[in-house]
């Protein structure tokens, strides 16, 4: 028997572990191929909202297939996370007053792979408490000796033929760190700082030319001054020279189209070494690169020789005191600026010209390109797919070095002449290039950008180079599963990797999801106070232990402040238990075509009444069933109420079929919510109490107690791949007639329920259709007049369509559980009905006499008190209207508004009083 109250965690706490002993995440080997890729999250990651939501539609998917016979497989693995595991294990190292550079490469490696193997895949943990069934037995990391073969692979190829080079260029650089980054690593948000005007002297000429800048500093390497080409106010300038302020340099003035004549001046200073858009500039007019900063952005021997050696942010102290001494600084003036930090070392990045290996996009986008835009690879929603030529179409060279220990070390060598050899290893390059014992060769330092290796993820998990049975069964993959936000960064780069190396496409479809923001459409951040952990949604947490998690870490008092205040506007208690069922429903329920994604606690608790609501109905069919499991034989339904539920159950299963195929998770949800609260729970099963308890027919109690394990049990398994802990508890307890031994048996093993035809009973739908109608109106009667739900009363019908006193004569039973009717009177056409309240349902006239639900002597009084009130209102306005000054004098649109008030009130006055004239008859 079925626990009374519906508990989450032991459900969850039961049937993960069993289904994963079992082996039911490994593909089966037989059946369609169907195989998703999920994206590695970083090994030192946890669990955040954002995965909870992606992951939940992607198992969705597995389940659905796994359930509908597919050879499904859910590649699962982890992100070595250069940067973010390289800072963990120095961390660690530093509390022991050590560096990595104490312990030397190899030891620090050492170090690192101990910790992966001991603290690292914390997140597949936490996966798999949302229910996640990836199959965990094959699980790869982007570091594994065969993904880490691909890699070598695939740099060799395309250095060979070309396609990846090492030169000087712009990148995003980390002071901290002292990184090249990724412009996904780079987080730029506003913040408050200062614009400077300041005067640039012209050569030959007492004139000046005002430039703004938010980093002064940078004027020390400025290689140009920029106006618009067509700006009347600097045609004379241009072409001219400026005396660079406090140095002893000279810079042009360039004309350039990249300049907006409207903001500020319409002047600008050009320096190509640290500004991106000025790189650009500089590589159109040929203007040298001056670098100004080292690697840790101190000033280097480049400028004057005051300001070397200076941090950045003192240089540009000393830089303003400098121009204010030779009154060149015209005006400072409040700005808020976006400001670019590492999202790991949180220092601000600077703009810096190193050299770096890159990979020529341009040859790889091209087919990559013409992949999505012939239909090969399809985006859902289909809108993505603009971002996505917007992007290819434009593309830059891309930047695959970072320098670091942890990572795939680039496979290039260096002789003492700083000639580049790359190969499998030092002995291959020195057989490949016939070099002696005496020629030195050193390795390149730098390892890869992990980009670089899960843009392999596809075919590299499946062991590629290598041709495998899993590469020839599961690629290219079905659909990836993404956000948005990384559509440049892995989408694209896994089209053009795959396409290359393959020459097939990675994957057939793309769904690209919104992003999760909070209740108000903020993003979560931990500087906000407003980031969510899944787990503590699953498991609940109080108000105290959410206050010490989200302020834990941080030093600023101010912060820290903000951030207990936005937890207690928000939270008065913590956040209540609600189990992962309800979270992943909830998820599914938000998965709209929509860019960003508003997740509400609200919403969860609401799901946590569905899922509650469902047990209970459970609870209901087992306890009608128990006692006959034995007669339960599969069974034609008999009774009208019996073939509207299995007609309304396909409508079901289309609606959902066609939702997973059009990646609409919001609209299942909704499909699934009203079938489950409304057809099933409120009108099924209460209809079929009547049924079971007054029908003495053996055959129709039969079917009704047949239908409702078998509705049950398909609504169950079309839930599963949603919500799947409950789904699984209940259906072990349903009886499973002819299914033999049940012991090892899953839910989730289960064919998925298909729509049949022959399920679909058109007539009988009509038929409860039509009492659902009447016992609607009904209850809005009730609810208008605020008449008891027990309140018994009498229905009196006038009809003249047959089909009515057919439908009546056979769900009369119904008809008077459902709306507490005690009797039914027919009337005449001719016949006036009693003093009633009436409603329409169809073609049926629905009467319900005054007296059912009145007390007479206090309904007269009650309508006596508004003749006085209505009385009252034509006393007053037929007295101005007979006050000839008033009519003389006030707007014609005051006294009709008068008159208006005098014929509403005799209506009202008339109505009532017919009410009194039936009330006394009575």
């Amino acid at each position: 028997m079925m626990e009374k109250i519906y508990n989450p965690h032991a459900i969850e706490s039961k049937w993960y572990p069993h289904w994963e002993k079992q082996g039911y995440f490994q593909p089966s080997r037989t059946g369609t191929p169907y195989c998703i890729m999920l994206p590695p999250p970083n090994v030192t990651g946890q669990l955040h909202m954002g995965h909870a939501f992606q992951d939940t539609l992607m198992d969705a998917l597995i389940r659905y297939h796994r359930m509908k016979g597919c050879n499904t497989l859910w590649q699962v693995g982890t992100d070595h996370a250069g940067i973010a595991t390289q800072m963990v294990v120095e961390r660690q190292l530093a509390a022991e007053n050590i560096t990595r550079q104490d312990l030397g490469r190899e030891a620090f490696i050492e170090k690192v792979w101990a910790w992966k193997e001991t603290s690292g895949n914390q997140i597949t943990q936490q996966m798999r408490r949302l229910g996640a069934s990836g199959d965990w037995s094959r699980g790869r990391f982007t570091m594994d000796p065969g993904l880490s073969k691909a890699v070598q692979t695939v740099f060799i190829r395309l250095y060979n033929e070309g396609l990846i080079y090492r030169g000087e260029r712009l990148v995003n650089w980390d002071p901290v760190l002292q990184t090249a980054l990724s412009d996904l690593e780079v987080l730029s948000e506003e913040e408050a700082g200062a614009l400077w005007h300041i005067q640039y002297p012209i050569v030959g000429s007492t004139e000046t030319i005002t430039v703004a800048t938010t980093r002064p500093e940078t004027l020390l390497g400025d290689a140009a001054v920029a106006v618009h080409p067509e700006d009347p106010r600097y045609q004379h300038l241009i072409g001219q020279m400026v005396a660079l302020p406090l140095t002893d340099r000279q810079i042009p003035i360039i004309a350039d189209d990249f300049v907006d004549i409207a903001f500020g001046s319409g002047s600008v200073k050009i320096t190509p070494a640290h500004d991106f858009n000025d790189y650009e500039v500089g590589r159109r007019h040929n203007l040298p690169m001056i670098s100004i900063f080292t690697l840790k952005a101190t000033l280097n021997e480049t400028v004057p020789e005051a300001y070397r050696g200076l941090d950045r942010f003192d240089a540009r102290k000393k830089v303003i005191e400098d121009l204010k001494a030779r009154h060149l600084l015209l005006k400072e003036e409040s700005y808020t600026i976006k400001i670019p930090r590492g999202d790991r070392s949180q220092a601000i990045v600077e703009p810096l010209l190193t050299q770096q290996w890159y990979v020529k996009a341009a040859p790889l986008a091209e087919p990559a390109t013409e992949a999505v835009r012939s239909g090969q690879i399809k985006f859902v929603p289909q809108h993505w797919e603009n971002t996505y030529f917007a992007w290819m179409d434009n593309i830059q060279d891309w930047c695959i070095s970072r320098q670091l220990w942890w990572g795939h070390r680039i496979p290039a060598w260096y002789d003492n002449k700083g000639t580049a050899y790359v190969g499998e290893n030092e002995a291959a390059i020195r057989q490949a290039h016939q070099l002696s014992p005496e020629v030195s060769l050193t390795q390149d330092q730098d390892v890869l950008d992990t980009w670089f290796s899960s843009a392999l993820w596809p075919f590299s998990t499946l062991g590629w180079p290598d041709k495998t049975i899993d590469l020839e069964q599961y690629y290219p993959t079905n659909v990836l599963v993404t956000g948005f936000d990384i559509i440049f960064f892995w989408v694209a780069r896994m089209i053009m990797m795959g396409l290359k190396f393959t020459n097939q496409i990675p994957f057939k479809t793309v769904y690209v999801h919104g992003l999760i923001q909070d209740s108000e459409g903020q993003k979560m951040s931990k500087s906000k106070g407003n980031t969510l952990d899944p787990l503590d949604i699953i498991d609940g947490i109080s108000l105290e232990n959410l206050l010490e998690k989200r302020t834990q870490g941080l030093m600023q008092p101010h912060l820290k402040n903000k951030i207990l205040a936005a937890t207690q506007k928000q939270f008065k208690d913590g956040i209540s238990s609600y189990g992962t069922d309800a979270l992943r429903f909830t998820f599914c329920a938000l998965a709209s075509t929509g860019r960003h994604i508003r997740f509400d606690m609200a919403r969860v608790e609401g799901y946590r009444n569905f899922c509650n609501k469902l047990w209970n109905a459970a609870r209901y069919v087992l306890m009608q069933v128990e006692p006959y499991q034995k007669s339960l034989l599969p069974a034609d339904p008999v009774t009208a109420l019996d073939r509207w539920i299995w007609t309304e159950l396909q409508t079901l299963k289309k609606n959902i079929a066609q939702h997973f195929e059009t990646y609409r998770f919001d609209l299942m949800a909704q499909d699934f919510y009203n079938f489950t609260w409304n057809t099933y729970c409120d009108w099924y099963l209460e209809l079929s109490k009547p049924l079971l308890a007054y029908d003495l027919s053996p055959e129709k109690t039969t079917s009704t107690r047949y239908t409702l394990v078998a509705v049950l049990d398909e609504l169950l398994r079309l839930m599963h791949p949603i919500i799947p802990f409950m789904t699984e508890e209940i259906w072990q307890m349903l009886p499973h007639a002819g299914e033999g031994d049940m012991e090892n048996a899953s839910i989730m093993m289960q064919p998925y329920p298909l729509f049949d035809e022959a399920k679909e009973y058109p007539a009988e739908k009509e038929e409860i259709e039509w009492l659902q109608s009447i016992v609607m109106a009904i209850r809005t009667i009730r609810g208008e007049k605020n008449i008891p739900p027990n309140k018994a009363l009498s229905l009196f019908l006038k009809s003249s369509v047959e089909k009515d006193h057919l439908y009546l004569e056979k769900n009369a039973p119904f008809l008077q559980s459902l709306t507490k009717c005690q009797g039914f009177h027919w009337l005449s056409n001719e016949e006036p009905p009693p003093l009633c309240i009436s409603a329409l349902a169809g073609s049926l006239e629905l009467f319900i006499p005054l007296l059912d639900f009145m007390d007479k002597e206090e309904e007269i009084a009650r309508l006596e008190k508004e003749l006085e009130k209505w009385a009252g209102e034509i006393q007053r306005a037929q007295t101005k209207l007979e006050n000839t000054d008033y009519v003389a004098k006030a707007p014609a649109v005051v006294i009709e508004k008068e008159r208006q008030k005098v014929a509403t009130a005799s209506e009202a006055l008339e109505k009532i009083q017919h009410q009194l004239m039936d009330l006394q008859k009575l």
